[in-house]
């Protein structure tokens, strides 16, 4: 949202530019003002970059930690399956219960993995479209200000040659 007041400000600076007459349709903008908006922009882009980053970053630690997890789960079982082994009468018991549970493990390992993923991809499309919305709003502006510089240009030139007829 901060972006998107940004370029209003843009806009209104554009908008309240003062023509100097005769001077072929340029216009005179607060250079300060620009610089501080530009200035402001470039420290809002960083921060919807940031946070996709750490979106990523936080999907790298879910999926650590689900394969530690998993890995700790699967410890677990094959230490419970060692112990049953021991037991004769039990051993194959023992080896069926030991393979539900790695199988279990792995299961919730890649439901956990999944959900990560889908969660992640989803903060990065909403970074993403949010960061396609500013950048079609900035060709907007450019266009604007092109076709603004443009016209000023024409219109200075005919003024130029009415006034040499």
């Amino acid at each position: 949202m901060k972006m998107e007041m940004l370029i209003e400000d843009l806009q209104t600076l554009v908008d309240d530019a003062f023509t100097l007459p005769l001077s072929g349709g340029k216009t005179f903008v607060n250079t300060e003002r620009l610089k501080e908006i530009i200035e402001e922009m470039r420290s809002n882009l960083p921060v919807e970059l940031k946070q996709a980053k750490l979106i990523a970053s936080e999907r790298n630690k879910i999926l650590s930690d689900s394969k530690n997890e998993a890995e700790r789960i699967v410890q677990s079982a094959e230490e419970r399956a060692r112990n049953m082994v021991q037991q004769s009468e039990i051993v194959k018991q023992a080896q069926q219960k030991a393979d539900e549970i790695v199988f279990n493990a792995n299961q919730q390992a890649s439901q956990i993995k999944n959900a990560a993923n889908s969660y992640v991809d989803s903060l990065i499309k909403k970074s993403d479209d949010e960061l396609s919305r500013n950048l079609a709003d900035l060709k907007k502006i450019r266009s604007s200000l092109k076709a603004y510089s443009q016209k000023n240009n024409k219109n200075s030139n005919n003024n130029s040659a009415e006034g040499k007829k």
